[in-house]
């Protein structure tokens, strides 16, 4: 199997998740930009390959995912464990804030307990994306130091970000801030955090947002086309989820007398999914095994005129306490629920775990990149949760793949004008 000297052939790999921790940890050598067909991605700032590009694969998602221990820790579900990560409870429920919880792709949990961690906790702020201003189907990454910053940026984005980039505005900080981001993005916060003692101490919250993959740019293009724009540089704003459950999107143009939209199953199912980063069918955490909380949707429950609801994890004492506080405040509505509900929640997840063990031997044989996972166990359920076609689609499939993605070709990184 070929194994990476620096990100920039994690990239070229096509292996890169686009969290942006590289640029954080080597500015000098490392800057992320959007490439039109594989999202955000390291561009090196030096003619020859520097050290520091190289020390950043410590802290790359994309090479390696390790939890510590595979066995339950004190308190923690056991028969969650394997498949699901760290779970100490499991709660229902949505934000408190009326608006926020419109807002919001399911619940508003996230936005609503990291407002509350800044205003009545005293962290400085919370790190997260949201749309350029500039390039409305570009993102960057942002801190938000109140309720109306966070509500305005509230919702899922489904194009790619890279909030990792800026970890250095949380590094800053006078007192600690709160981080948001997919699994992925948060597990590289995880390792950062173990090489400068200065952002351990800065991270007051990660909360990681459930995710079945990450579209690139052009699945976001694609979709404008079909709610027929033609120039996206004459789009106002583009939403991908929120102001209802589980919302649509949603876009505008000069002279529109209304939003143009599409449903989710439109704009998710028909378009974006399509157009998800080779890595992320290579994805074992999809609902954020390192975060201190994890937020989803509870897809278990008929979402048909229901304000939003959000399924949320506390997966570290931390998190259960930083919870408890905010119910305790009133700043959430939750209730405990039982751990069936995680599973009950995302029925897919099993399987397409379980899909991953196939595709990883699969390119293992082939002599191909794949990312290092301690203690995410998938064979297991390659065995007991997919079906025999399933499991032929996961590894004959895959070699089909290997052709049709080229997988064997680096990745052109050119970025976008």
């Amino acid at each position: 199997m070929k194994e990476p000297r620096d990100v920039h052939d994690v990239a070229a790999g096509k292996m890169c998740t686009g969290c942006g921790v590289c640029a954080y940890l080597a500015p000098d050598e490392v800057k992320m930009g959007d490439v039109l067909e594989y999202g955000r991605r390291p561009l090196p700032l030096l003619p020859v390959r520097g050290p520091g590009a190289a020390e950043a694969l410590k802290c790359c998602p994309g090479v390696k995912l390790e939890h510590d221990s595979g066995a339950a820790g004190p308190g923690e579900y056991a028969d969650l464990r394997a498949a699901w990560g760290p779970v100490l409870r499991v709660y229902e429920g949505y934000a408190a804030d009326p608006e926020i919880r419109f807002a919001g792709s399911s619940g508003g949990v996230a936005t609503a307990l990291s407002a509350f961690l800044i205003e009545q906790e005293g962290m400085t702020g919370a790190l997260h994306i949201g749309a350029r201003a500039d390039v409305p189907y570009l993102n960057e990454a942002r801190l938000s130091r109140s309720r109306d910053e966070l509500l305005a940026n509230a919702g899922s984005r489904y194009a790619p970000a890279s909030p990792c980039e800026r970890l250095d505005l949380v590094e800053a900080g006078e007192t600690p801030s709160v981080f948001i981001g997919k699994p992925c993005d948060v597990a590289a916060v995880s390792m950062a955090r173990r090489e400068r003692p200065e952002l351990d101490r800065k991270v007051g919250l990660t909360i990681a947002v459930f995710c079945a993959g990450t579209p690139s740019t052009q699945g976001t293009l694609e979709m404008l086309k079909v709610m027929g724009v033609d120039d996206p540089s004459t789009i106002s704003h583009v939403a991908y989820r929120g102001n209802g459950w589980p919302g649509e999107a949603r876009t505008a143009v000069p002279g529109d007398s209304a939003e143009r939209t599409l449903t989710y199953e439109q704009s998710w199912g028909d378009i974006l999914q399509k157009h998800r980063q080779w890595r992320c069918y290579l994805c074992a955490d999809h609902t954020g095994e390192f975060a201190d909380v994890a937020v989803g949707d509870p897809w278990y429950r008929p979402t048909a005129g229901d304000p939003g609801r959000s399924l949320v994890l506390a997966r570290t004492e931390r998190g259960l306490k930083l919870i408890e506080a905010a119910i305790a405040a009133g700043a959430l509505v939750l209730e405990q629920v039982g751990p069936e509900l995680l599973p009950a929640s995302q029925p897919n997840l099993l399987r397409a775990r379980g899909a991953v063990w196939g595709r990883m031997v699969t390119l293992r044989a082939a002599g191909l990149m794949t990312p290092r996972t301690r203690h995410l166990p998938m064979a297991r359920m390659w065995r007991e949760n997919l079906s025999t076609k399933e499991k032929l689609q996961s590894t004959v499939g895959t070699v089909r793949r290997i052709r049709r993605k080229r997988l064997r070709d680096a990745a052109d990184l050119t970025p976008m004008e």
